[in-house]
């Protein structure tokens, strides 16, 4: 049976983790359109051109360019059996759309499950990430902190907070993930294509629960 899921969920709710692992219990891909953008880049494809002439402007690449860039990943052999959509699609307009073109390409229907967690699990999450701007290496001062205080374990240099988890910018990424991508939720609801579940706890049981959703 061919699978087509999307995980729902605010910055911070472990879509991205999640997709990974279900993708490889699965043997699914994990089709994330920030990859397929890079990719597309690097080949040098139409798509590619296109999408970096808004990028370079600093300008979001239109959802044409972003739908090309789908229909030709759901094409490829091994998305045959199904595939997890992980950053994608954002608004409802995104959402309409994907549902018309997987039935132009006959493909099953999407799928959908909310990850639920309190945002002050959220604000914990998103607030102890740590970076290490040499290597690219990622911490958590509370899940999976570095053997030294505020040093990367494999260069030693020092880690820093990325823009993206300051308070500031944490508060404008919830306030828009509210404001345009929880909409998404009751449109799927509305269809009856949604499931949610509980996203605090072991990875592996959160795993468990987002599988019993799709059976």
């Amino acid at each position: 049976m061919q699978r087509n899921v999307i995980l729902l969920g605010p910055p911070g709710a472990g879509k991205g983790t999640q997709a990974q692992r279900l993708a490889a219990r699965w043997g699914i891909p994990q089709v994330s359109t920030g990859d397929m953008l890079r990719e597309a880049r690097r080949q040098g494809t139409e798509l590619g051109r296109r999408a970096q002439e808004y990028m370079d402007k600093g300008a979001l690449v239109p959802d044409e360019v972003v739908f090309g860039l789908v229909e030709e990943r759901l094409g490829r052999p091994d998305a045959r059996e199904g595939v997890i959509l992980d950053g994608f699609p954002r608004t409802i307009p995104q959402a309409e759309a994907l549902d018309a073109l997987l039935a132009r390409m006959k493909r099953e229907p999407v799928r959908v499950v909310a990850i639920e967690v309190p945002v002050e699990e959220l604000l914990v999450r998103l607030g102890g990430r740590r970076s290490c701007p040499r290597d690219g290496a990622s911490y958590h001062v509370k899940f999976t902190p570095p053997k030294v205080d505020n040093k990367c374990d494999q260069c030693g240099g020092p880690l820093v907070i990325r823009e993206d988890d300051r308070p500031e910018a944490i508060s404008k990424r919830l306030d828009e993930y509210h404001g345009k991508t929880a909409p998404l939720v009751d449109y799927y609801r509305r269809k009856s294509a949604l499931r949610t579940v509980e996203g605090v706890g072991e990875l592996e049981a959160i795993l468990d629960r987002i599988t019993r959703a799709l059976a």
